[in-house]
């Protein structure tokens, strides 16, 4: 199991070890200790969730104020997304920036967010199953997002499906009326970089003792 931190401080890629016969593979999805080892913290799993999506559904950008937001750790056992994480945190020295990881039922790589992120994913492929371990429960007057469509992030979204054909984005009503990436910040709804960065450093700080 390979990690490597992506552009936004914070996430991670993960790469698992698949061991393959003919009779099919098996892998380690997740590993406490080699997640702590990579990342500096655990990940406390309070709650799973799964969605399954048509070909372009593009679900996102949501996250949860801060504290406790909600970490996850999202895997695509199923089908083909395109994961994006965003920095979204007001003063981080990357606010704005983006970096995005394939998820597919081939590799099987996983990504992890990091609380105060901003999540989203676009579906490349009809009834694409996607997975989250998340560090807190769902709590609907916590939870904002961030139009995907923001032109201040220019979001690169793919073009065509895992098949070649044309891509048609999906977005739901809320996300489509949600503000703009300067709007959320001057709404307030957004997490600051340091009381980010103090939160995680409590999770970690936790998990050492």
């Amino acid at each position: 199991m390979e990690f490597r931190e992506l552009a936004v401080s914070g996430a991670w890629e993960i790469t698992p070890r698949l061991i393959g016969d003919p009779r099919g593979i098996f892998l380690e999805l997740f590993k406490e200790a080699v997640f702590v080892e990579a990342t500096g913290r655990s990940l406390d799993l309070r709650q799973a969730n799964c969605s399954v999506s048509a070909a372009g559904v593009v679900r996102g950008i949501h996250f949860a104020q801060v504290p406790p937001s909600q970490a996850k750790y999202v895997t695509c056992p199923k089908g083909a997304v395109l994961d994006y994480v965003v920095d979204i945190r007001v003063g981080s020295p990357t606010f704005g920036s983006w970096d995005s990881v394939l998820l597919d039922d081939i590799d099987r790589r996983a990504i992890f967010v990091s609380e105060g992120l901003g999540h989203m994913f676009v579906s490349l492929e009809d009834e694409s199953t996607v997975v989250y371990l998340c560090s807190a429960p769902y709590a609907p007057g916590r939870e904002h997002g961030v139009n995907p469509r923001c032109e201040t992030l220019g979001i690169r979204f793919p073009e065509t499906a895992r098949d070649g054909s044309p891509l048609t984005l999906e977005l739901s009503d809320k996300d489509s009326a949600a503000p703009g990436l300067l709007e959320a910040r001057d709404l307030g709804l957004l997490p600051g970089f340091e009381e980010q960065q103090a939160y995680v450093r409590s999770v970690a700080a936790w998990h050492d003792h």
